[in-house]
């Protein structure tokens, strides 16, 4: 009977029940230092985030006189806008005064002005801004 019971307990342990090699001992206290050490990181997380936050929704856009003429201000605007990426990749893209002046039927300019817009800091956006006759 005794070798009966001793598979029963052996078969009760493969199980997972009992068995003293399988009992995980209760943590140790964490140190100070190391109490610290995780709180202070949990915030450097957040402030991170937190950054990364404000940065992908801030944007930038301004507007620059160019230039003034001596053409009296007419009542015609034309644009030309050129996107590019990283400030760099300009793909067919042309915002000169020339072609905002064609695009808006001007033939007297009078004034220029640039509008510059930058997106999360990776869309670069120039407007060229004519007015005239």
């Amino acid at each position: 009977m005794e070798n009966s019971n001793e598979i029963k307990y052996y078969y009760i342990c493969t199980n997972g029940a009992g068995n003293h090699k399988n009992r995980v001992e209760p943590e140790k206290p964490m140190s100070r230092d190391k109490l610290i050490f995780f709180v202070m990181l949990k915030k450097i997380k957040i402030l991170v985030v937190l950054f990364l936050t404000i940065f992908a929704l801030s944007s930038c856009s301004i507007t620059l006189p160019v230039t003034a003429t001596s053409n009296p201000i007419g009542e015609k605007v034309g644009t030309a806008t050129a996107v590019g990426f990283l400030g760099v990749f300009f793909f067919d893209a042309d915002a000169s005064i020339r072609t905002a002046a064609k695009n808006g039927g001007i033939t007297k300019i009078s004034t220029v002005d640039i509008k510059s817009s930058n997106y999360f800091g990776l869309i670069v956006s120039y407007e060229t801004i004519v007015t005239g006759k």
